[in-house]
């Protein structure tokens, strides 16, 4: 692999469609070598982003540079590789058969790479893939995705059709093959609880546009979840302040606090907060 500190590098990113916006003015960073947590409604561009990334897309203005390329100008980056919520594998093939068809597809295919993911996933390979639960479709697709040796993994809502178990397990199937080769992955989830603990960056999008990104362990040292009478002064950057009787619940940017009980947030009271935030401005 290649050593890039800046996996993805957006500029000002723009993409308008006739009846709005995909994304607006998005200006981040992703580094290399980590797990990205996408975070967002629906409609909030994740999936926008990501196929500007591949190069299926091309913005209204701005830039957006995948390993120092921008998508399309060379056809897709070879280090690069993109799994969408549909993960298209052929039903009618076996799961061999679709491997072969990944060594067939992509150069600098690791063939026993591949093979050993499906092994250890415990998936047959003579299993046609029209037969196989949604764990071990998401498995087979995973295999086909890292077989390529991707310095940068795209991973479009992998989790959304499997039950707890089988998404548990695709994470730390993830997280063992980060930690072994050093890829960086953009991860978008709707369930931000699958997130918490597995991603170190976060990207989180509203109404196209870049609300919070940034280090997760970083941005949650920078964050308190603030508990009191709401006759309490409010600290400075107040992020959401919701109050239930004479009690107000506050998440606030803020170290000093004084009156108040304050915690650390969790990643999922983080963006929540920053998302119903921005949901206000919005509507």
């Amino acid at each position: 692999m290649t050593l890039t500190t800046i996996a993805l590098d957006a500029t000002a990113l723009t993409l308008r469609y006739r009846r709005g916006w995909g994304l607006r003015d998005c200006t981040f960073q992703l580094p290399a070598g980590r797990i990205s947590a996408l975070i967002g409604p629906n409609g909030a561009g994740k999936s926008t982003l990501m196929r500007l990334a591949t190069g299926l897309m091309r913005p209204t203005s701005g830039e957006i540079r995948v390993l120092g390329q921008v998508p399309g100008k060379h056809g897709a980056n070879r280090q690069l590789a993109f799994l969408g919520q549909d993960k298209p594998l052929y039903k009618g093939f076996t799961v061999e058969e679709m491997l072969r068809a990944g060594a067939k597809l992509n150069p600098g295919w690791d063939d026993q790479y591949a093979h050993r993911l499906v092994r250890e996933a415990d998936v047959p390979f003579d299993a046609k893939v029209g037969t196989l639960s949604g764990g071990q479709r998401t498995r087979v697709a995973l295999a086909v995705a890292m077989g390529r040796r991707p310095e940068l993994l795209m991973l479009d809502e992998p989790l959304a059709d499997l039950d707890p178990v089988a998404r548990q397990e695709v994470m730390q199937a993830v997280l063992a093959e980060v930690a072994e080769t050093g890829m960086t992955v953009l991860l978008s989830s709707h369930v931000i609880a699958d997130l918490d603990g597995v991603c170190d960056h976060l990207l989180l999008l509203s109404g196209g546009q870049v609300q919070l990104q940034g280090d997760v362990e970083d941005l949650l040292t920078q964050h308190r979840v603030l508990v009191g009478s709401r006759e309490l002064v409010l600290p400075d950057g107040v992020v959401e302040a919701r109050t239930t009787g004479r009690q107000a619940t506050v998440l606030a940017r803020t170290s000093n606090a004084p009156g108040w009980d304050n915690n650390e947030p969790s990643l999922e009271e983080l963006a929540l907060a920053y998302l119903r935030s921005a949901k206000k401005v919005t509507a």
